[in-house]
């Protein structure tokens, strides 16, 4: 499995996690198996991606992954004919906006590009949550680069209102982007004392 994700696109990835996390605000995990979404979203996304990864690789790799006792019951037909519900579920509608493009033009904007490593690994860790189905992109964006210009000791403030944008959104989105480490007991930084999520998240306003 890990030598088909070398060759897809993040933003492949992604596209597949939105697809996984809208498909179930409409579906229950009892009426579609997540073992066979997960993988269909994953061939569906590398299509409209343009980066198709074959069917018949992911029911190799994932079989492979899985052992040789049978494990994964799903074959090639299955991924095909659960692409075709999930079109129906998502109702045809395929185009997915991620996070990273303004990421990186607001990075620079503010001029502080060192800050992309760390920025870009809060976007990843964003789609472990719903907010790519709640939040513009642009808003999450800026939402990592506000943790990050906190973390990091950058003062944003000046640019920030310059932006004009509504604050209390991205002070809520910080909050559930650090609420989520704090529950999972994850460090953003990779590095980061625990103890040191909680005195960040008192720099933050609680959600309006």
């Amino acid at each position: 499995m890990l030598t088909i994700l070398n060759h897809c696109y993040l933003r492949v990835i992604a596209t597949a996690i939105t697809y996984f996390r809208c498909v179930y605000t409409r579906k229950s995990m009892t009426e579609y198996d997540p073992r066979l979404v997960a993988p269909a979203c994953l061939y569906l996304a590398s299509k409209v991606e343009e980066s198709t990864v074959q069917a018949r690789l992911l029911v190799f790799y994932i079989k492979k992954m899985c052992g040789s006792d049978d494990k994964y019951r799903f074959e090639i037909k299955d991924i095909l004919e659960m692409e075709m519900k999930l079109l129906e579920a998502l109702d045809y509608y395929l185009v997915v906006y991620h996070p990273y493009r303004p990421l990186l033009q607001l990075l620079q904007d503010a001029g502080i590009t060192d800050l992309t490593q760390f920025a870009w690994g809060l976007v990843n860790d964003t789609y472990k949550m719903d907010l790519i189905l709640i939040y513009p992109p642009y808003m999450i964006a800026l939402a990592c680069i506000y943790i990050a210009s906190v973390l990091k000791d950058k003062d944003t403030t000046s640019w920030f209102e310059e932006l004009r944008v509504d604050m209390n959104i991205v002070k809520n989105i910080s909050m559930e982007i650090l609420d989520f480490y704090d529950t999972y007991k994850i460090d953003p930084q990779r590095g980061l004392q625990e103890d040191k999520i909680i005195p960040v998240m008192n720099k933050l306003p609680s959600k309006a």
